[in-house]
C-alpha cells in the first residue's frame, strides 16, 4: 500500500519523526536494513533505548505505521526523510557511511516530484557535495528540477516534556527556493513553526552551532567545577546566583562527562577540504579535551574521598547510581559511566550499580552486579557515586544511608554529600 512518507533509518532520529508523522495523520512507512528493527517494531517493541516506549510503538502501529526492510517501498512515497546515524569516528569526523547507504537505496527507486529531506547530523556541505551526487547518479534525475532536496537537521531532546516535535521549530534549507517550500509544506504538517534558512549549508551549520554551543558551555562549567573545588567555593551556589541574571547568561551545569547522540563538530576536520578553509575551531577542540577529562577527574575525587576516610580504591566497594546519559531515560549513548566503571575496575575496586532504567549492564564485556535494594547497597558500599539523577532517587534519604556519597550532578541538598 502506498504511503505519503518514508522514514529511512529507524533509530533515535527516525522513530520520533515517524511518531510525529503518524500522529499528524501522515501515512508513514519506516525503512531500515536491520532485520531486528523490523522484528521489534512489528511486535510492538522499540528497537533502540530512549526515544520511544513500547506503548508509543503500539500506538504508531494502530495509527497505520508500517516498518519494512523492503527498499521497493521507497519508490512509492511523496516524501523521503533520511535519518541515518552519523557517529563520530576515530579521526573526529562524522561517519557518513549509513547516509550513503540510505541515499543509494533511495536513488535506485527515486521518482520525479519526490521531496528528499536529510535530518541526519552532517558536516556543512554534505547535502550538496555528498548526498546530491549519490541521488542524481543513482536515479538519473536532477535535484531541484526533477525532485526536491533539502536539509532539516533534527532538534530532538529525548525526555523533554515541554519541547516536543510539534512545538519545536524546524530549520529548513532547500537546494532551491522551490525545494525549501516543498520541505516547508511537509514539516508544516508536523510542527507549529518552520524556519527557512538561505540554503542547505546554513541549515547544516545551524546544527553545528547548536551542538557546539552545548559542548563549549559544558566545558566552561566543568572547568569552573574543578577550580571551585580547589578554591573551596560552592559552584552550585554560584550557578544558582548567576542564573538570576535576566540577560546575557544561560545556566549550564557540570557533570562526570558529556553523553548523548549530538557529537561536537569541528569544521576543520570536514571531508570536503577543497571546499572549506580548513581552519579548526580551537574552542571546540579544547571543549572536547576538557569534557573528555571529566571521567578521570571523577576517579580522582573518588580516590581522594576514600583515602580521606582511611580506605584505598583497591578492594573498595563502589556503587554507581545512574548509568544512562540523561535522567529518566534508558539511553546509554556516550554515558561517562562505562569509562568511570572501567577505570575503577582497573584500580581494583569492586563495582556495583543501580539504575531503574537499565536492568543489565556490562563493562569490559563483564556483567556488573545490579543492586536490588538501593538503600541496602548504599549502606554497604564504601563509596556511592551519583552519576545520573533519575527522579526516582530520594537523594536526601540516600545521603543518610550511604557511608560516603559523591554527587556529580549537584542534586543532593547542600551539605548532604560531597559534590563535584
Amino acid at each position: 500500500m502506498p504511503a505519503d512518507l518514508a522514514v529511512i533509518g529507524l533509530g533515535h532520529l527516525g522513530l520520533p519523526l515517524a511518531q510525529a508523522a503518524v500522529a499528524a495523520g501522515v501515512q508513514t512507512v519506516g525503512y531500515d536494513t536491520d532485520p531486528r528493527a523490523y522484528t521489534e517494531l512489528s511486535a510492538g517493541r522499540t528497537p533502540v533505548e530512549g526515544p520511544l516506549t513500547a506503548s508509543d510503538v503500539r500506538r504508531m502501529l494502530s495509527g497505520g505505521f508500517r516498518p519494512t526492510t523492503d527498499p521497493a517501498e521507497l519508490g512509492r512515497v511523496r516524501t523521503a526523510v533520511i535519518c541515518a546515524p552519523t557517529p563520530l569516528g576515530a579521526d573526529r569526523t562524522l561517519d557518513l557511511t549509513a547516509v550513503g547507504d540510505a541515499a543509494r537505496a533511495l536513488a535506485a527507486r527515486l521518482r520525479p516530484h519526490t521531496t528528499v529531506l536529510l535530518e541526519s547530523a552532517v558536516p556543512p556541505g554534505t547535502t550538496e557535495n555528498y548526498l546530491l551526487p549519490l541521488l542524481e547518479e543513482g536515479s538519473g534525475l536532477r535535484a531541484g528540477r526533477d525532485f526536491h532536496l533539502a536539509c532539516s537537521p533534527s532538534r530532538l531532546d529525548p525526555g523533554n516534556r515541554s519541547h516536543v516535535y510539534a512545538n519545536t521549530p524546524k530549520v529548513i534549507g532547500g537546494l532551491t527556493p522551490a525545494c525549501t517550500e516543498s520541505a516547508a509544506a511537509f514539516y508544516g504538517r508536523l510542527t507549529d513553526k518552520v524556519v527557512r534558512a538561505r540554503g542547505p549549508r546554513e541549515a547544516e551549520m545551524t546544527k553545528v552551532l547548536e551542538t557546539n554551543f552545548r559542548h563549549v558551555n559544558i566545558a566552561l562549567v566543568n572547568e569552573m567545577a574543578v577550580l571551585c573545588h580547589d578554591l573551596g567555593v560552592d559552584l552550585w551556589d554560584v550557578i544558582r546566583c548567576a542564573e538570576t541574571k535576566p540577560f546575557g547568561f544561560q545556566p549550564f551545569r557540570p557533570g562526570p562527562g558529556v553523553g548523548g547522540h549530538g557529537a561536537p563538530v569541528d569544521p576543520g576536520y570536514l571531508p570536503y577540504n577543497s571546499r572549506t578553509p580548513g581552519h579548526p575551531l580551537r574552542m571546540v577542540s579544547l571543549a572536547q579535551e576538557i569534557n573528555g577529562r571529566m571521567p578521570q577527574y571523577v576517579i580522582q575525587r573518588c580516590a581522594t574521598l576514600l583515602n580521606e576516610h582511611g580506605k584505598s580504591v583497591r578492594g573498595a566497594r563502589v556503587l554507581l547510581l545512574g548509568v544512562t546519559y540523561k535522567p529518566d531515560l534508558a539511553d546509554q549513548e556516550g554515558s561517562p559511566a562505562r569509562e568511570i566503571a572501567s577505570r575503577l575496575m582497573g584500580m581494583g575496586a569492586q563495582i556495583g550499580y543501580h539504575d531503574p532504567h537499565v536492568l543489565d549492564w556490562r563493562v569490559r564485556e563483564l556483567p556488573v552486579p545490579r543492586a536490588d535494594s538501593l538503600y541496602e547497597a548504599a549502606s554497604s558500599a564504601d563509596l556511592t557515586v551519583l552519576l545520573q539523577h533519575h527522579r526516582t532517587y530520594d537523594l536526601q534519604g540516600l545521603a543518610v544511608k550511604a557511608q560516603l556519597l559523591l554527587d556529580t550532578r549537584g542534586a543532593t541538598p547542600a551539605g548532604a554529600a560531597h559534590r563535584l
